[in-house]
């Protein structure tokens, strides 16, 4: 385990383009969990107004890799699943990711993805992901 995952997940949080690009905020994390949360924006939406589907599986593998990380250091998803429940709609979107099994070699993780609106929370998608732990972070030559 990182020795404060908050300050260490919120640290890699920062250093990806994509994900303030997204908006996305690490709202805790700890040992083989985190919590990441979304607002809605309407150039985050799909055509009838939802949150995009790329945005949703985006959400369970960033809170997946971001859960797994406490307790693996760097990650890389090897793969994941998302199931869509429902339409997500809302104010504001919340991933709540946990680690289910820890390995040397793999990491296998579940997720659930809530959509807030009006301080109800509704289940949207659900979500898993196995991840590979990685020596440093890769960058785009150039």
């Amino acid at each position: 385990m990182q020795p404060d995952p908050l300050a260490f997940i919120r640290g890699i949080n920062e250093t990806a383009a994509f994900n303030r690009w997204c908006g996305i905020e690490v709202l805790a994390a700890g040992e083989g969990r985190a919590e990441i949360a979304l607002a809605w924006r309407d150039d985050l939406g799909q055509y009838a107004g939802f949150l995009h589907a790329g945005l949703v599986g985006a959400l369970v593998d960033t809170a997946c890799g971001f859960a797994a990380a406490t307790l693996a250091g760097r990650v890389l998803a090897s793969h994941f699943s998302v199931n869509c429940l429902r339409p997500a709609v809302g104010e504001r979107f919340v991933a709540r990711a946990r680690v289910v099994k820890p390995g040397r070699t793999q990491v296998f993780t579940a997720c659930e993805l809530f959509a807030v609106a009006g301080g109800e929370e509704k289940l949207v998608a659900t979500g898993e992901t196995l991840l590979t732990p990685v020596a440093a972070p890769a960058r785009p030559p150039g």
